[in-house]
């Protein structure tokens, strides 16, 4: 029988007042019904009628969509819940919680079934809390540790589970299956509130993951990180994935040491590396809290122990005590006690909020706990009364700060119980505002708005006297001060006016630089400089077009960054690169991305030679063999290209933004850029490969360009199309050097080390993608072809699309002699005798299977939209194929010289000619800009505005919406010209195909 004396509904002290009792009451009758349904729930039944218990469940009924789903959708668990002792019913969930993997091994349960299990157990502790908390069961204490409980459990036994499927699929080893975390080399740390015991109700765990490579849980030759981080992706997946049952917790592993380049599970040498010549006085603040809750606890203590001399320092030094004084003015500079608005509020983070008791509780740690082993706990109540006990703070201090937090916890928690949200802000609508005053158990918004205001007022006196004043952070146009909690008023004003749209977005984004956020400036000097920074970094994106996105873009860059102390030492020294790199930022997110990458790229921007346009080929191949110079080692030529290219690539971007290139310009120089890089490293790997195989007597090679880079159209992100021929004296098939090779197979793998040249990661980035396909027999042939073979398959078994590849092809690179033979026998293939109306109705064809397999109907797809850039190219490519035996001057020529060749020739009317001309111009130069400027898909509702106005500048046209209807319109006429010229039949002349 239920324990009623000391069950739940026998202890329950309060009930929120109900604010819509007819529609509550309306909810609870049909409880009822489902409840006297299901017998093992009967018991119930008289409590649903009188008592707290009905007045506590009309609340949640009124107040919390979550709540209540919980309550009805499962009468017989509500029952078990409020009928039994809640100090039995909790540990009783935590067991089961902490033990479904030996279910799942012993064969009582499917995975599946535990999926489901962790989720529907959460489901019960959460009723079970909410109902202790708003019930007046529990302390603040009670319900942080219970809630902290619960995630140890999760954690341990999800990740129990995990390894036990591990070590079953043979990659570790356990030395008892019983306890799979013990000996297992991996440990778990919670840190932030679940590591001190004090979870909210709906919050993410803060998570770090660490383990020994060295363990004997290991295979011989397993790579560690793999396993171990396979190991903690899939540990958040099983804890967070949402299914039917809900999930069981959000997982954060960002406060890993330099989450943007690290994996999920770190190694605990690289982890004692970091912390010893990196860690800063935030991580040392958050590991204040870290406690071992899953896998191998033994280790995790071991290396908690082994960091203490990071986490308390022996000795005050400046440094720290200056870094944690910079922290406090950071976070907030007060003026008084200005007003607190209660609509809206974020009691976590505005001022008089939780987190400035807990940084007033963290810092005097950080400062005195090296030398006051006292001071080193965990949980803030508990550190508020020990700062006390060592006389740091007064008895009134440690009271009203600890009064404060429970009252604020208490309010966090109610938030985040109405729709099972991590938030913590206030309602801003007055009528919600009132309604969540009365399920906190305030009679009105009134005494809500009192008691609220009143303790933030308390915090913030307490808060106020940590430090005494700093210097301001304020630059020339106002006060900048960015805080850990809530907006300075002073700063968003002075952002509003620098032009800021969203001035509160722009002062979080600031503010998450200055505590650590951005891996990329955690370190000492770049906190520094940035700090110094700041403000005139401020007002150069605020000179920009769009200042918004020009700060998303450059928060964006310092999160892919591994470090930003050389980007940020170059912006503070140049007034006129930090105004330049401000403009890239906002117009040219791509380009702000290379200068993350190589900060000293922005060293072009001010030398003279920047204004010259460069476009000749043969200019800007000297010029990347410059850059490169004559490495030693083949490893240091690879990188020495990724960076050549990468500057030129940079240089022609900005020129192109700085209207010192044209669109087409710009299409020149990025394919004389990858036509220079091709036959540099071509000559690199030849040379290499010739020391290792020889050489085949007489034998010769070339690389043809194909598509954008052979008529020379690149963009920015384009691939690059190859094909590459060879050719051979037929008695003489093996090459000469140490390790001679066959013919065919020599100019495979030399094929296949000149893509890998071009396409393989460095420490130094990609260089290009690398398009072999549109060689002979396409992924099915061989890399590299025969002239001869190549020659008789395209005469006698290509289809018609690989013959209007090769009327863009240009060779780049290899030996002359056979180079000037391939682009005579391309001209000839080419140029071969064929039926205008077979060559437009195949055109036709492909165009329409490319359209069924990438869709064709979006505007701002200039490549793809029906009308745009492919149908261009088809239309001059079916021209040539059908025409060029009788018009030779159609070949070798890009689309825009074949369409007035084609004019001239009087195979297209006059008019339809310079149309062609004009539309390949405009989509042209619009689609350079869009590479240029965006990399991926062009979505114009998430591309910056200042982009959009750009585009419309460059087409003449005074905004975006006029530029996408002439757009659509050119469009339109290209479709209908398309449509004139390939429908036209052999001997039926259209109005345009003449």
């Amino acid at each position: 029988m239920p324990n009623q004396n000391r069950s739940l509904i026998s202890r329950l002290t309060q009930a929120p007042p109900v604010s819509d009792l007819k529609r509550a009451k309306v909810q609870l009758a049909e409880l009822i019904e489902r409840v006297r349904e299901e017998p093992e729930a009967a018991a119930l039944l008289p409590h649903l009628e009188e008592g707290l218990f009905r007045d506590l469940l009309l609340a949640l009924a009124d107040y919390s969509p979550f709540l209540w789903q919980l309550v009805a959708n499962d009468p017989v668990r509500m029952a078990r819940l409020a009928l039994e002792e809640p100090e039995v019913v909790h540990p009783s969930i935590i067991h089961d919680q902490a033990n479904l993997f030996r279910r799942v091994r012993s064969g009582g349960m499917t995975r599946d079934e535990a999926v489901s299990a962790f989720r529907r157990n959460r489901n019960s502790h959460a009723l079970l809390v909410a109902l202790a908390d708003i019930g007046g069961l529990w302390s603040t204490e009670q319900i942080t540790q219970a809630l902290s409980d619960f995630a140890d459990a999760s954690v341990a036994g999800g990740l129990n589970l995990i390894l036990t499927e591990t070590a079953d699929l043979g990659r570790i080893t356990l030395p008892d299956p019983d306890t799979p975390g013990e000996g297992s080399g991996v440990t778990v740390l919670a840190l932030g509130k679940h590591g001190a015991g004090e979870l909210n109700y709906s919050s993410d765990i803060d998570l770090v993951i660490f383990f020994d490579p060295e363990t004997p849980a290991l295979k011989e030759g397993a790579e560690a990180t793999t396993i171990y981080t396979r190991i903690a992706q899939q540990l958040s997946r099983l804890l967070q994935e949402r299914t039917p049952d809900g999930y069981v917790h959000r997982v954060d592993y960002r406060l890993r040491p330099d989450p943007g380049s690290t994996p999920t599970a770190m190694s605990l040498s690289s982890a004692y590396v970091y912390y010893e010549t990196l860690g800063q006085n935030w991580e040392r603040a958050a590991f204040i809290k870290a406690r071992p809750v899953a896998g191998d606890l033994t280790l995790g203590e071991t290396f908690l122990k082994e960091l203490r001399p990071f986490i308390w320092r022996k000795y005050f030094d400046f440094a720290s005590i200056a870094d944690v004084h910079a922290m406090k003015r950071q976070i907030h500079a007060v003026r008084g006690h200005d007003e607190i608005a209660v609509a809206g509020h974020d009691i976590k983070l505005g001022r008089g909020g939780i987190r400035e008791i807990e940084f007033f509780v963290q810092t005097q740690q950080l400062v005195f706990g090296g030398r006051r082993p006292a001071l080193r706990g965990r949980r803030t109540l508990d550190m508020l009364l020990e700062l006390h006990n060592e006389g740091w703070i007064t008895a009134q201090a440690r009271d009203e700060l600890s009064h404060a937090y429970r009252f604020l916890r208490t309010i966090e928690h109610r938030l985040q119980m109405v729709a099972d949200e991590q938030t913590q802000r206030l309602p801003s609508d007055e009528e919600e505002l009132k309604r969540f005053a009365k399920f906190c158990g305030y009679p009105n918004l009134k005494a809500f708005s009192k008691a609220l205001t009143d303790q933030a007022k308390i915090v913030q006196g307490h808060y106020a006297l940590l430090f005494e004043e700093g210097p301001e952070l304020a630059s020339e146009v106002g006060s900048l001060v960015f805080t850990g909690t809530a907006d300075d008023p002073e700063t968003l004003a002075t952002l509003q006016r620098m032009g800021f749209r969203e001035p509160e977005k722009a002062a979080e984004t600031v503010r998450g630089w200055h505590f650590g956020r951005r891996a990329a400036i955690t370190s000492q000097r770049a906190r520094e400089v940035l700090t110094e920074l700041t403000p005139a970094l401020l007002s150069a994106l605020g000179g920009t077009a769009d200042p918004d996105g020009a700060l998303a873009a450059l928060d964006s860059a310092f999160g892919r960054m591994p470090a930003a102390v050389e980007l940020l030492t170059i912006l503070q020294s140049h007034d006129r690169l930090r105004l330049r790199f401000a403009d890239l930022l906002g117009t040219a997110p791509r380009l702000a991305d290379t200068v993350a990458q190589s900060p000293h790229v922005l060293d072009v921007l001010i030398d003279p030679a920047f204004n010259v346009p460069l476009v000749d080929e043969a200019a800007i191949e000297e010029q990347v063999r410059q850059i490169i110079g004559n490495p030693e080692s083949y490893e240091d030529f690879l990188d020495r290209a990724r960076d050549a290219a990468r500057q030129m690539r940079f240089i022609t971007g900005a020129r192109l933004l700085s209207d010192i290139i044209s669109p087409a310009q710009a299409g020149e120089a990025y394919a004389a850029i990858a036509t220079a890089i091709v036959r540099v490293s071509f000559e690199r790997v030849r040379r290499e490969f010739e020391a290792e195989h020889g050489t085949v007597p007489d034998a010769e090679i070339v690389i043809l360009g194909l598509g954008r880079l052979g008529t020379k159209e690149l963009t920015a992100g384009s691939d690059l199309d190859l094909v590459v021929i060879y050719d051979f004296d037929e008695e003489r098939r093996e090459s000469t050097g140490p390790r001679p090779l066959d013919v065919v197979v020599y100019f495979t793998r030399l094929t296949q080390r000149l893509v890998a040249a071009l396409t393989v990661p460095t420490r130094r980035g990609l260089l290009y993608e690398v398009d072999l396909r549109l060689r002979p027999q396409g992924g099915k042939g061989p890399v590299a072809s025969q002239f001869k073979g190549f020659v008789a398959y395209q005469q006698s078994e290509a289809d018609l699309w690989e013959h209007m590849a090769l009327t863009r092809a240009r060779v780049l690179a290899g030996d002359d002699g056979l180079g000037v033979r391939v682009q005579a026998a391309v001209r000839q293939i080419v140029g071969a005798q064929r039926e205008p109306e077979k060559v437009f109705a195949e055109v036709r064809s492909m165009r329409e299977l490319i359209a069924q397999e990438k869709g064709d109907d979006d505007p701002w797809d200039l490549k793809l939209v029906r009308g745009g850039l492919t149908d261009l190219d088809f239309i001059a490519q079916g021209l040539v194929l059908a025409f060029g035996a009788a018009h030779p001057s159609l070949i070798g020529h890009a689309s825009e010289e074949m369409f007035m060749e084609a004019g001239r020739a009087r195979l297209v009317d006059e008019g339809s000619a310079k149309a062609l001309v004009e539309a390949h111009r405009l989509f042209h130069a619009i689609f350079q800009w869009q590479r240029l400027t965006i990399e991926g898909r062009f979505d114009p509702a998430s591309v910056p505005p200042a982009i959009l106005k750009r585009l419309a500048t460059i087409a003449g046209l005074p905004n975006p919406k006029v530029l996408l209807h002439h757009l659509k319109e050119t469009e339109g006429q290209v479709v209908a010209i398309y449509d004139s010229v390939l429908n036209a039949r052999d001997g039926r002349k259209s109005t345009t195909l003449r």
